[in-house]
This record gives structure tokens, sequence and C-alpha cells, in this order.
């Protein structure tokens, strides 16, 4: 297992991060049982980090990694939870209030049966409370000791950079990673997204690295996932992201440059994100110890430049004018110095 750190933090994760949406969900997912299995079998391969949320299977998820963890070394797990999305019909019962954030943090710790949380994530963007009021609540929560570090998910890269300069003169710490959508099919945050993180040190996570299954090859043929499947229940969510014609393009593709080099369609997917040097660790998410072992590849192999151009091609996105307009723009600037402070000219060489 290979270790990345985790921004400019100096905490060292495994380069795959245990993902945990399956634990509890059904049909999709995994029983407490199976769950338990894997998370065993993730620490003995020298995995570190696991990551869930309170709304995973409306909290089930969470009772589940809290069964397991009195089982083991507490402080050798990096353990990551979020907050954000509904917990309950009430009105203050979402979103990023004061409110919300402390019981929902509470209740997290409750249910996972420890006294901190390693990383404690923003789920989502709340347009209404003011940025200072969620970041002083954050360092409240620092301050007694209930979350070590605070990260965000799925906000805007003019919200990260906001957030981070508030935290930089109220003395806080900010953000010390983002995770966020990033695989073959979805690269949009390459655009405004890591160029922010990269700037303030951020540590950049990567999660649906397979595309809800179709970067696996799961689907291919298929006019519609087969019912019962992830993708099917969370056709909503997923298939807007995946299920389109880019998707299967890129999906096919894949399909032949695994062919040709022997690599699974999983193994090459989920290794591209790490060819970026700036992706801190790739979440995976899996239902059996079997998958778990197929995932695991990924954390000792270096994928070769000549197969990570050829991802790189075979993904590339639309560019907007604003990205395309200042392509020469960057390259001028990271042609001119064999040095290049982090994040410049990360939109044209994100190596």
């Amino acid at each position: 297992m290979k270790y990345r750190y985790l921004g400019k933090s100096g905490l060292l994760v495994s380069r795959a991060c245990l993902g945990t949406m399956t634990f509890g969900a059904q049909p999709w997912g995994c029983d407490e049982k199976e769950a338990q299995g894997i998370m065993g079998a993730f620490l003995d391969a020298g995995g570190n980090f696991f990551d869930t949320a309170d709304v995973y299977a409306g909290g089930r998820t969470e009772e589940i990694i809290g069964t397991f963890l009195p089982q083991v070394n507490r402080d050798q797990v990096i353990l990551a939870s979020k907050c954000y999305f509904p917990m309950g019909s009430g009105p203050n019962s979402f979103g990023s209030s004061r409110k919300h954030i402390v019981t929902s943090c509470e209740n997290s710790l409750r249910r996972l049966k420890t006294d901190y949380i390693d990383i404690y994530y923003l789920h989502g963007p709340d347009p209404l409370t003011p940025a200072e009021e969620v970041l002083e609540t954050l360092d409240i929560l620092m301050r007694q000791g209930k979350i070590l570090h605070s990260a965000c998910s799925n906000i805007f890269g003019w919200q990260i950079a906001r957030a981070m300069e508030i935290a930089r003169h109220g003395g806080g710490p900010g953000f010390v990673c983002g995770q966020y959508l990033y695989n073959l099919v979805q690269r949009t945050v390459e655009t405004e997204v890591i160029p922010a993180m990269l700037d303030y040190g951020v540590g950049v996570l990567s999660y649906s690295p397979l595309g809800g299954g179709l970067l696996a090859g799961k689907y291919l043929g298929m006019e519609k996932p087969p019912a019962g499947s992830r993708l099917d229940v969370r056709m909503g969510v997923d298939g807007p992201r995946f299920w389109h014609e880019k998707g299967f393009r890129i999906a096919e593709k894949l399909k032949a440059l695994a062919d040709e080099t022997g690599a699974s369609m999983a193994k090459l997917a989920l290794a591209w994100p790490l060819t970026r040097r700036f992706v801190s660790s790739v979440i995976i998410g899996v239902r059996s110890r079997t998958q778990l072992e197929e995932n695991l590849a990924i954390c000792d192999w270096d994928m070769p430049g000549d197969i990570r151009l050829r991802l790189d091609e075979i993904s590339a996105p639309e560019k907007d004018y604003l990205w395309s307009a200042n392509e020469k723009n960057y390259k001028r600037f990271s042609d001119g110095a064999d040095f290049l402070f982090p994040g410049t000219g990360a939109i044209i060489d994100p190596s």
C-alpha cells in the first residue's frame, strides 16, 4: 500500500480510501457482516482511510462502522464523515447552519461510537448561511476535539477560495481537503475547482472513479441498468452523470485499451486519477471482499505514462471559452521555468 499526503496537512492517507456508501444500502449494497469483512480486509491490506456520511443509508452506514471501530486500533484509522443533507423533516435538519452542523456531528459521533472524527466534510453548498458562521462552527468543533480537520465537497471553486481567505484572516486552518466527482467521464472540476484547491494547498479526493460501474464494464451493451443494480436505484443521481452518449463512448474506448494492455477496465479507471499528483486518494466503493481485492490493485501500481496519455486523450473534456482561451496563456508561463508553484498550469499539465 502506498500513501500520499492529504493536501498540506502532513497527514498520510492510503491512496485508496474505502468508501462505505454500500454498507447497509439495500438492495444494491451489502449487509453488516459483509461490511465488517470488507473493513477488516482493507485494514489488513494497509489501508487506513475510511469515508462515510451521515446520510448514507439514513445513518445505518455509520452505525455499522461504529460496531467495527471498537475491534481495531482507532488511532490507526483516518475516519471521514459529512453533514449537510436532510437528516429529518424539521426546518433545521439540513444545510450548514451552526445548529445543523453541531447536531449532525454529535449524532455521527454517537453512531460511529468514537470520540472524534478525523475529517469532517461539508457535503454541499448552503447559499444562505454566512461562510463566517460555517467556518467558526467547524473551528469550535475542532477546538473541542470532536473533529480534527474540516473539509468540503460539491461546492464551487469560488466558495473554496472565499472560505480559505476567511480562514486565513481569522487565524483558522480552513479546509484540509475536498472530495469531488472526478473520473474519466467527469473532468469539469479541472476548470475552476481543482485550481482553487491547489492554490490553497487543499488536498483532492476523487469519488465515483468507476462512474457508477460504467467504467468497470458492468453495463456495456445494455440499454438500461439491471433492475436493483446500484445504477438503477440511483439513476436519478448517477444517470445524468454517467448514463449518456459521452459516458458510453469513453467506456467503449476504455474497454479497447484494457483489451490491448491486459489491465482491467476498473484498474485503468481507478488508477487514472492517481496519475495526477494533486490527488491524495481515490475513493473505492465495494459491496464484497472480492470487489475490494480487485480494486486494491491500484494501491501500489503506477500507471505507465503512455497509457495515461491515451486515457487523457479519450476522456478529454469539451473546453469552454475561458478554459480554451487561456490554454496558451498558461502554457507560456509553464514553459518559462523548470519550477512551478503549486497550482500554476494545473489546467494545462495536471501531472
